[in-house]
């Protein structure tokens, strides 16, 4: 699998430099390209509304645009959640849309 113009295009890919140093700032290498894990897609596209999500642990995985419209349940350490890749998402990493840690809630203790 290849990536596409449209996912080599963002400018994610592309060096930026920084305005005080003249220094390239890359947040991947050019030339490693993006990270595309093979996963296992659906035959038929798009896939019947009963379809179950495709699971995956592969957080750094690359969305593709042939994912759009896909359900995946990623794993975030302890338990899985769904995630619907929508136009917006292609170029991304699968991990940047499930949370790994819960909200810190401060708790008044009763006896103070």
């Amino acid at each position: 699998m290849f990536p596409t113009r449209a996912l080599l295009g963002r400018s994610v890919w592309k060096a930026t430099t920084c305005p005080k140093t003249d220094i390239n700032l890359l947040t991947q290498s050019i030339a490693t390209g993006p990270n595309i894990v093979p996963l296992p897609l659906p035959r038929k596209l798009p896939p019947p509304p009963n379809t179950p999500p495709i699971k995956t642990q592969k957080r750094g995985a690359t969305i593709l645009p042939n994912f759009v419209g896909l359900r995946f349940s990623v794993h975030n350490g302890k338990n899985y959640q769904d995630v619907l890749i929508t136009e917006e998402m292609v170029g991304r990493k699968l991990g940047e849309y499930v949370a790994t840690r819960k909200r810190f809630t401060y708790k008044q203790s009763k006896n103070k």
